[in-house]
């Protein structure tokens, strides 16, 4: 499918346009299950009720960086980068002052009474099964900063989507057969004003499941993903995306209070790494529990889910909410089929 690809912008403290596409097919997915309980649910943006302190502050609106993606993929990053994968703990090079730290503290503890051993064995974890997002490998994605006001500090649409290899998705079907989950439905937010969807390498869709908890996608060990939102009205909209709860940007916990992506009106928005840097981000790879960002950043509690935050552009029309579509349809041309008597005086 051709693609015409434009400039990626970066709005207001930090967001960012993805390959833009206009004429592009409307993708398809869609979403509905069984789910565990709601306390067992992995939360996309775990970082909303932190304190105010956490949020991005406002950027000047007339902040303005120009780049361009080599393969054409535009986007734009909100706060800081994401951090890599911790890193060893550097060495000391005054070695000699640690050794009689150690030796100190070494002698000092001599005449303390042994500690007493428990009788319980230590309890170990057990590696959780099912697929995480890892960091991949660097990709180039070069983005720019435009200006950008929200209409609300609240999203007018909230997306989450959910993912798991073939034997965690039979599971969360709860033996059910997942053939007649199988949907090629899109996400489709707001009345069909933005479609969302988990995309492969190659862009085409990864297999999606309807559940009662919204949609859930099949990946496998390795595999390289992509998140698209595409635009189907004439309005730019600002998105809040995270993976495994934390967000793409700036690799924190997601909170709607973080600027994002800038998308483009009639336009699709590739997502497909953590930012490292205005030119470069690590690609979404499916991995291990264990070996995901998540997990090696010391908190794998959200891992299997994406989310995507929606907000619109102050002065914009719409996006249109479906109380406002009720009472367009409901308007009536003769409200006053009658003679009202005269107001008494």
């Amino acid at each position: 499918m051709s693609m015409q690809r434009t400039w990626s912008i970066l709005a207001a403290g930090f967001l960012a346009v993805g390959c833009a596409a206009a004429g592009k097919p409307e993708p398809q997915h869609g979403g509905d299950e069984q789910a565990p309980p709601a306390t067992e649910e992995p939360n996309a943006f775990p970082g909303q009720d932190a304190p105010a302190a956490e949020a991005a502050p406002r950027a000047p609106e007339s902040s303005n960086y120009d780049f361009r993606d080599e393969a054409g993929s535009e986007e734009a990053p909100s706060r800081a980068p994401a951090a890599g994968p911790p890193a060893p703990e550097a060495r000391n090079e005054a070695g000699s002052a640690d050794l009689r730290r150690y030796e100190e503290s070494s002698h000092a503890s001599r005449g303390a009474a042994p500690a007493k051993k428990s009788a319980r064995p230590l309890d170990f974890e057990p590696e959780r099964p099912g697929l995480g997002t890892t960091w991949g490998e660097t990709r180039t994605s070069r983005v720019s900063n435009a200006p950008f006001e929200r209409s609300s500090q609240n999203p007018f649409s909230l997306t989450s989507i959910h993912y798991n290899d073939s034997s965690g998705v039979a599971a969360m079907l709860h033996g059910a057969s997942p053939v007649a989950y199988r949907t090629d439905a899109a996400t489709v937010v707001s009345n069909g004003a933005v479609t969302v969807r988990l995309v492969d390498a190659n862009g085409s869709p990864l297999p999606t499941f309807t559940t009662a908890s919204g949609p859930l996608v099949q990946g496998d060990v390795g595999q390289r993903y992509q998140i698209e939102l595409v635009n189907e009205t004439s309005s730019r909209f600002e998105a809040v995306v995270t993976v495994d709860g934390l967000d793409v940007i700036d690799g924190r916990p997601g909170a709607f209070g973080k600027r994002g992506y800038l998308l483009q009106p009639f336009a699709t928005l590739d997502i497909d790494g953590f930012r490292q840097n205005m030119e470069e981000v690590a690609a979404f790879r499916f991995g291990s529990v264990r070996g995901s960002y998540a997990a090696q950043k010391g908190n794998d509690r959200n891992v299997g889910v994406v989310g995507v935050a929606l907000f619109a552009e102050r002065g914009a029309s719409g996006p249109w909410s479906e109380r406002e579509l009720r009472r367009r349809e409901s308007a009536e041309p003769f409200p006053g089929r009658f003679a009202a008597p005269p107001i008494a005086r």
